[in-house]
């Protein structure tokens, strides 16, 4: 379409792919944030990093949560980042690495997955979904390598296995499933050694969403870049619950009495509960 012709080109009128990023890719490549050129060098610096994302299963679904600090350097760059989104009504995906470029990767996966459900008139599996937001990591390898690198967490609700999953990535796309919990960022092994003493393969929700908390407190506690509950501003983490209802983001005013019971406890054990010794 030019503003002397106002009609849609042929592109647009053709059947063809299901997949948003590869339509886009062939009649506007410019536009995909994989195909913009960067100067030579490391541009890690210059962008501002989002960290960190945890996720846990339980029975009824899965749990994730984010924190709410970004950094550049060793500059606090924001308070009250986002990093934790729906992708679809099934599924939530959180980012750790350049935020911007991250953000940016997230919607364009929602918008993936809205193009193929209006196209092929169902929705993606499970695995389909985890499959796609690996070939969108992919795409953005070359930025990786000049220190822009995006790592996002997804989970969601298997309506055909009917349970929760969580996938992670790395930089070049590679996807691998996780059982039971994960993180990523620059906090994960903080948050890993939490939940590894407090999961249970019985949780409920609201078991799950305290372990999440938890384990955010953790990483928080030993890495500079995550943020943890900031009792004066009131920011708490983004916290999202997946069940076979659909996705939730849990409302600020829930998340905050379970940071405010977190942050009681510590205070009396600043290393947290113990698990029980079986």
């Amino acid at each position: 379409m030019s503003p002397s012709d106002p009609r849609l080109s042929a592109a647009y009128l053709t059947p063809g792919t299901s997949s948003f990023a590869e339509f886009v890719g062939a009649v506007s490549p410019e536009l995909l944030p994989s195909r913009r050129a960067l100067p030579a060098g490391d541009a890690a610096a210059l962008a501002p990093h989002a960290t960190t994302i945890v996720a846990v299963t339980f029975p009824g679904g899965v749990v994730m949560a984010g924190d709410r600090r970004a950094t550049m350097g060793n500059v606090i760059a924001q308070r009250d980042i986002e990093k934790v989104f729906p992708a679809d009504e099934f599924s939530t995906v959180g980012i750790a690495g350049s935020a911007g470029l991250a953000i940016e990767l997230v919607r364009l996966f929602q918008t993936e997955l809205e193009h193929y459900e209006k196209i092929e008139g169902t929705t993606l599996s499970m695995d389909g979904k985890a499959n796609r937001l690996s070939a969108l990591i992919r795409g953005n390898l070359g930025m990786a390598m000049q220190g822009l690198a995006v790592v996002p967490l997804f989970s969601g609700y298997d309506l055909a296995r009917e349970q929760g999953r969580i996938f992670s990535y790395d930089v070049t796309g590679g996807r691998y499933e996780e059982t039971a919990f994960h993180a990523v960022g620059s906090g994960s092994v903080f948050a890993r050694g939490a939940l590894k003493k407090l999961y249970r393969d019985d949780f409920d929700a609201d078991q799950a969403v305290m372990a999440v908390v938890q384990a955010l407190y953790d990483a928080a506690d030993d890495d500079s870049a995550t943020g943890g509950p900031d009792l004066a501003r009131r920011i708490f983490p983004v916290v999202s619950v997946v069940t076979a209802e659909g996705q939730m983001r849990l409302p600020q005013d829930d998340v905050a009495a379970v940071a405010d019971t977190v942050v009681a406890a510590r205070m009396r054990r600043p290393d947290g509960p113990a698990a029980p010794l079986t």
